[in-house]
């Protein structure tokens, strides 16, 4: 697993005990669990029971009174949310897979294969075909489903159905049986080379 998916798993996890732990401890005092069945609740935790509030009339009007205040709290608040919303589209923008799994539908555990080296290798047996002069690859979607895009640009002779019969038979195709994605959707877009006009003397 790749260090990013590590670290966001990380971050929803403690994320998510914070909030369950602090629901679990407000509900507990709404339903007056503690005075029902003895327990103790938390040191320090002001809510014990229905009728209790996290900040008293005494703390309110203390903190209230400070001229920092509130301009703290809007600013904390505007940061959290800033950083929410910037993981968020962090999220959606991410459309790469990563990391691939070697294998296809029966992955080799513990066996990856990052998804600009498979990019590039399929770059650089393409971009030795004949007639091919460019080529770009990028890989994209999920790494159970990865998707393929190619942008190959031939040379100003080269017929576009010969070159994509040669890309289909050499490059994609080592590519799946290498990786064991049989079934990997690929999207090739051709373009020929524009060439210089020849000058008559």
């Amino acid at each position: 697993m790749t260090p990013r998916p590590v670290l966001n798993r990380s971050l929803l996890a403690l994320a998510g005990l914070v909030l369950l732990g602090g629901g679990l401890l407000i509900l507990l005092a709404g339903l007056d669990v503690y005075r029902r069945y003895g327990l103790a609740p938390p040191a320090g935790w002001p809510l014990t029971g229905p009728d209790d509030v996290l900040l008293g009339s005494a703390d309110r009007a203390r903190w209230s009174s400070q001229g920092w205040w509130w301009p703290a709290v809007l600013a904390a608040l505007a940061v959290c949310a800033l950083l929410a919303l910037w993981w968020l589209l962090a999220q959606l923008r991410r459309r790469r897979p990563g990391a691939l799994p070697v294998g296809g539908a029966h992955p080799q555990e513990g066996v990856e294969l990052r998804d600009h080296v498979l990019g590039d290798a399929i770059a650089a047996e393409a971009g030795a075909l004949p007639g091919i002069e460019r080529t770009a690859v990028r890989i994209t979607g999920q790494p159970a489903h990865p998707h393929t895009g190619v942008r190959v640009t031939l040379g100003p002779q080269e017929a576009p159905r010969a070159a994509l019969d040669a890309l289909c038979r050499g490059p994609l195709r080592t590519a799946r049986r290498s990786t064991g994605f049989a079934d990997m959707p690929t999207e090739v877009r051709l373009r020929v080379a524009r060439h210089r006009a020849h000058r008559a003397e």
